[in-house]
């Protein structure tokens, strides 16, 4: 076995050297040692360092406020997540999208949603007390955005914790997409809120512009509400209150066949905005 071996081939250098009249002679072996110990250690490289990945909410809130409020945020990114998992999926070629946003690029609404979905939170809150004494002087209001006071700041008055309805309702009490108000639920209130803020709408996303479907806050909210019914709450049929089919079908048409442009944005009621396919969709319609 070479372990015998080697150790036969040793004891014969022994004998050797013992045999040797050298072996009188002192052999010095040096022998240096050299120790890394002391080194620093690589630091692993971070690249999102500070990164606030959940919404903010203000000391304002008391904790069953809170707990709503962060429920209802957690909704409002479930509805754009799924949302942008649906355009994913099928595309322009799906009916809601067109119905929403003719043929435009699905670019942009999935760059919207992902905001929603992942955008740094860091700068943002929600608050519930009432700074600017919107809630306590403007009946009916159930929040707002603070604006020029503070452009990264959200207030939700006692009304919401009242009124709103969470997603699992969604489709109940005979609420539709098409005749129902969208702010029914809590979690499509806060979406529209979320697209007010810079730090989500990096000040793009408008409010009812007739020309740019894809990135206006109610279009958006719609889409969002739409698929998510049809996909989710109710799957396979949902609650459009409509024929969706036969209004993109009409819509569509009417479109191609028509020579006149679409409704100028004086032409489009208050409560109404233009979809890229030229239908015009109110919130009372």
């Amino acid at each position: 076995m070479p372990s015998i071996r080697l150790f036969s081939l040793l004891l014969t250098a022994i004998g050797s050297v013992i045999a040797s009249p050298l072996s009188a002679r002192a052999v010095v072996v040096t022998v240096a040692e050299t120790s890394v110990t002391g080194l620093p250690s690589a630091t692993p490289y971070q690249w999102s360092p500070g990164a606030v990945t959940d919404i903010p909410i203000h000391s304002s809130c008391n904790a069953t406020e809170r707990t709503q409020l962060r429920r209802a945020l957690n909704e409002a990114v479930k509805l754009a997540s799924h949302a942008r998992e649906h355009i994913l999926r099928s595309g322009n070629q799906s009916p809601y999208y067109i119905k929403y946003f003719g043929n435009a690029s699905t670019a942009e609404p999935i760059g919207w949603y992902s905001r929603v979905v992942s955008a740094d939170r860091g700068n943002m809150t929600f608050r519930c007390d009432d700074p600017d004494q919107n809630c306590a002087t403007q009946a009916g209001w159930a929040g707002h955005w603070r604006g020029a006071n503070a452009t990264q700041e959200t207030v939700i008055c006692p009304l919401s914790y009242l009124n709103r309805l969470p997603l699992e309702t969604m489709c109940g009490r005979g609420y539709t997409v098409a005749t129902s108000p969208p702010n029914t639920y809590f979690a499509v209130d806060l979406l529209h809120r979320l697209f007010h803020v810079p730090q989500i709408s990096e000040d793009t996303v408008t409010q009812r512009d007739p020309y740019k479907s894809t990135r206006d806050s109610d279009a958006l909210q719609l889409f969002a509400i739409d698929v998510y019914a049809y996909d989710i709450a109710v799957p396979g049929t949902g609650c459009s209150g409509d024929d969706v089919a036969k209004s993109i079908a009409s819509s569509m048409s009417a479109a191609l066949n028509s020579a006149a442009p679409y409704p100028a944005t004086s032409d489009v009621p208050a409560a109404c905005h233009t979809h890229a396919d030229g239908l015009v969709h109110c919130e009372s319609d």
